[in-house]
């Protein structure tokens, strides 16, 4: 009787040491929990730039009366202005751009028995919308407008004669944002920049129309604010 009355309290006596022992353990850390993922900000095209480009162009020149023509080709260095607007939370870009360029095309062809006829641009200017798709900070483009410029025609030992202008143009392109507010482009237009009149006593002793065609390639940086 007496050992089981001694083992009754040993057993209450280490039931009761239990709780009291496991509330002197360490606290258990709390679970970490990682941030949400949170993706960064795309690029937003929107706003205001202005920019350099050059490069070069080769077209296709016909005189009508002749019934011939030459192929002028040069380069070409000039400013750019324009404005693009990306609403949120979509990838198309639309916008308004001009430019304006110094030119060196020119090509001559025998028209006549010792005459050589010639077909010059010295300035080539563009007004065109742009529909871009941004794939962030890259964005491909397509373009379309008016092209205006002159064309300078003249026959040797004649007086010539020059005019301006106008046309259209459509065109392709890629540019990308390269640092801080820099972006750069390359881009393809064909520009048809329409025909003038040139009088006999200018081209070569018989009156024609001359116009002019060029494919332009050239590379540009913008920079925006």
């Amino acid at each position: 009787m007496m050992r089981t009355l001694l083992s009754s309290i040993g057993f209450l006596a280490l039931a009761a040491a239990i709780p009291a022992s496991a509330a002197d353990l360490p606290r258990g850390t709390v679970p970490y929990k990682a941030p949400a993922y949170m993706p960064a900000a795309g690029y937003n095209w929107t706003g205001f730039y202005l920019g350099l480009n050059g490069g070069g162009g080769w077209g296709d020149s016909e005189w009508s009366a002749v019934g011939s023509g030459n192929d002028p080709s040069g380069g070409m260095i000039g400013g750019t202005a324009g404005y693009n607007w990306q609403g949120v939370g979509t990838p198309w870009v639309f916008g308004l751009e001009g430019d304006i360029a110094w030119t060196s095309f020119k090509d001559s062809f025998t028209c006549s028995a010792g005459v050589s006829c010639e077909t010059k641009n010295n300035w080539l200017g563009t007004v065109r919308g742009r529909v871009g798709y941004s794939i962030n900070r890259i964005m491909p483009y397509v373009t379309g407008g008016v092209a205006f410029g002159d064309i300078d025609a003249r026959g040797t030992g004649f007086a010539g004669a020059s005019d301006t202008t106008v046309g259209w143009t459509i065109g392709l392109g890629v540019e990308a944002a390269i640092v801080d507010k820099w972006t750069a482009k390359l881009e393809y237009l064909y520009a048809d920049i329409g025909d003038m009149t040139c009088s006999a006593a200018a081209c070569g002793g018989t009156a024609t129309n001359v116009d002019l065609s060029v494919n332009i390639l050239r590379a540009g940086v913008n920079y925006r604010f």
